[in-house]
């Protein structure tokens, strides 16, 4: 079976790219001003929404990711993820911006761009396509799914391949969430939304 097709590359000048860079500018800024200390009791709040979560709880394969820089942390929670069983997989990026899978063991290494990347096989990058819930990062999201990510459009092309009805998640501080978030041809919507609040589809 073939892989998906690739999302066209958006052009650079387009006023929805620009307004995507304007948004991630506000983000990122109010990201930097978060105290650490709510930081730190916001994952914890995520980690207890997700791990209480029913399709979470049913789930054999979860595919997540490890939070780097102000971003939610994830620690916790891929921590509790694999102690309970669940099969967890975890993103390489690939030199394209494409992401390999590999499943988490507890190890972890720094990587490029200051990233840091779970140790074994890569299994390649179908392997999203057998997750049961797949929980994303992002910097906002609009109430009707659109999530802003970084720009390298990774988790566009790696969400073209999860199977349709599963569940996709962005964690995101509760500030984040509502946003206009412009939204182009080749960008994959989110099913849910998780914050220190709660889960909101």
């Amino acid at each position: 079976m073939s892989a998906p097709a690739e999302p066209p590359v958006p052009s650079r000048a387009s006023p929805a790219n620009v307004a995507k860079l304007s948004l991630r500018d506000q983000v990122l800024a109010a990201r930097r001003r978060r105290p650490l200390v709510e930081s730190a009791a916001a994952a914890e709040a995520i980690a207890e929404h997700v791990l209480a979560w029913d399709v979470v709880r049913r789930a054999g394969t979860v595919a997540a990711y490890v939070a780097v820089g102000r971003e939610p942390g994830t620690t916790r929670l891929l921590e509790e993820l694999t102690r309970t069983g669940k099969r967890v997989l975890l993103p390489v990026l690939r030199p394209d911006n494409d992401l390999d899978w590999v499943a988490f063991t507890g190890q972890l290494v720094p990587a490029a761009r200051g990233l840091l990347e779970p140790v074994g096989p890569r299994l390649g990058v179908s392997t999203i396509a057998d997750a049961d819930v797949v929980l994303v990062p992002g910097l906002a999201a609009s109430s009707e799914g659109d999530r802003l990510g970084r720009g390298g459009g990774s988790y566009d092309r790696a969400l073209a391949r999860v199977g349709a009805g599963v569940p996709v998640a962005v964690l995101l501080h509760e500030d984040e969430t509502g946003l206009d978030v412009p939204s182009e041809p080749h960008d994959r919507r989110v099913t849910h939304v998780v914050t220190p609040a709660g889960i909101t589809p």
